[in-house]
């Protein structure tokens, strides 16, 4: 599993394909079909992403993987389809609005577990505006890409709104909690 940074130009790549699998989702209905072997090694590598969609400065869709299930490229495409036609807290984007949304891809590093005995303990090792964190507990789950910590700055708050996004109290704490944090190469359009 490569965790190497991308170079501007497969950045570009990537975020081209990105608005390209919108647009055949709109005109088509399925995301954009890639093939893996058509790209450069690093685009090939299994890596996993989220794609976030904003309009005019607002969250218009967001949906990726933690972990990584496919190729890169592949990984960027179907998650770009998903962010603009399934993610259940929009409407499928239209036609419209295609020309307005602004694409942000973010490529997870794989994901390291955290061993803590207190919350406190917990707060001490979240490294503000690096990690991202994975939140779990029986079925809650929840997680925050490293760029949440732009609109939550302080460990006290990121943790806590990450336990209400994963269907717990703020001030929910208990010895079977588990997180997980991983870091993200982000880069957007314009």
């Amino acid at each position: 599993m490569s965790s190497t940074k991308l170079n501007e130009q497969q950045r570009l790549v990537l975020l081209h394909t990105a608005r390209a699998s919108i647009r055949t989702g709109l005109f088509e209905g399925h995301p954009l079909d890639v093939e893996p072997a058509d790209f450069e090694p690093e685009l090939q590598a299994q890596r996993a992403t989220f794609v976030t969609l904003n309009k005019h400065g607002e969250l218009r869709g967001c949906i990726g993987h933690l972990e990584a299930i496919q190729p890169l490229i592949k990984d960027v495409a179907d998650n770009a389809f998903s962010a603009a036609f399934q993610d259940q807290r929009f409407p499928p984007l239209n036609k419209s609005e295609f020309d307005q949304i602004e694409i942000h891809i973010s490529v997870l590093s794989p994901p390291e577990p955290l061993s803590f005995v207190s919350e406190q303990d917990l707060l001490q090792q979240i490294r503000p505006g690096i990690d991202g964190l994975i939140l779990q507990d029986g079925y809650y789950r929840g997680t925050f890409l490293p760029s949440v910590w732009e609109q939550l700055p302080t460990r006290e708050e990121f943790l806590a709104h990450l336990k209400i996004k994963a269907g717990l109290p703020a001030n929910y704490w208990s010895d079977s909690l588990q997180v997980s944090r991983y870091t993200a190469e982000s880069f957007s359009e314009g």
